[in-house]
């Protein structure tokens, strides 16, 4: 088993408790409520490389990272370092977020949020949504063709604008048929946890030009960025680096910075 197989069938353990407590009706009762999702495609697009900042505690491969009681204040210093959007991991087991955090965070901050997780069924994507989310992440090695393609779909027709994420040319080639319009290409392998920092250089010409692209893991500072930038990033999601260090709000300005040099990308149409 390796393992995202081993995550996985947690999740789907502590779906079944959470779908046993709150009927899906419910949910769709609360997104009903809720403000419309906040369109993202066109903001990823609107020059220079958007910053992705992650509310991360723990993690398979590095164990505890960071004791982060208040997530909305942590939240509150990436959008004040101008952070484009956060995402918050609510996988508990491995990763020690919760929805609650997607709450707290969703009351501190206006700018569009992900649901980091292991998404396996619809109902995560109605509870993404309940709990304010904007963006969802659907990882294609964890989903078989069909359910990515039925999970892609359910996701925009709620609002949720799907982050498709891949490890390898395989994977990229199941997003793009699978109809996903944000790609994500994580350099940390979910079966080995090993980062290969040359991985989107070698992905990115794979994802066509219409799909906003991400870069995931192994970004340790602007350098990463420019590097990144320079081989098509439209985003990066930055995680470790900034919940380990001391002062979150300086180190998203130094990302951005580095993103928004003129130097590197030009407008999308």
């Amino acid at each position: 088993m390796t393992v995202l197989d081993d995550i996985v069938a947690g999740v789907r353990e502590d779906l079944a408790e959470r779908q046993a407590r709150v009927a899906l009706d419910d949910l769709k009762a609360r997104c009903a409520r809720v403000p419309d999702a906040k369109p993202v495609v066109q903001g990823f697009r609107s020059g220079g490389v958007r910053i992705i900042a992650e509310v991360k505690r723990k993690s398979p491969s590095k164990g505890e990272l960071a004791d982060i009681p208040d997530p909305a204040l942590l939240a509150g210093e990436y959008e004040a370092g101008g952070a484009f959007a956060i995402s918050v991991l609510t996988e508990q087991r491995r990763f020690g977020g919760t929805l609650a955090d997607l709450d707290a965070v969703r009351q501190a901050v206006d700018a569009p949020l992900l649901r980091k997780d292991f998404i396996v069924s619809s109902y995560q994507l109605w509870e993404a949504r309940a709990h304010g989310a904007d963006l969802a992440l659907l990882i294609v090695a964890a989903l078989e063709q069909n359910a990515l393609v039925s999970l892609i779909e359910r996701a925009e027709s709620i609002g949720l604008t799907p982050l498709v994420e891949a490890h390898d040319a395989e994977e990229v080639r199941r997003a793009v048929d699978a109809g996903a319009r944000v790609i994500g290409v994580n350099a940390r392998s979910l079966k080995t946890l090993e980062v290969d920092t040359s991985l989107f250089a070698r992905l990115a010409p794979l994802i066509p030009d219409e799909c906003v692209k991400v870069a995931e893991s192994g970004i340790s500072g602007a350098h990463d960025v420019i590097e990144l930038a320079r081989e098509g990033a439209d985003a990066v999601l930055v995680g470790e680096t900034l919940v380990k260090g001391k002062d979150p709000r300086s180190a998203v300005a130094d990302l951005v910075a580095a993103g928004a040099h003129p130097a590197l990308k030009q407008p999308r149409p």
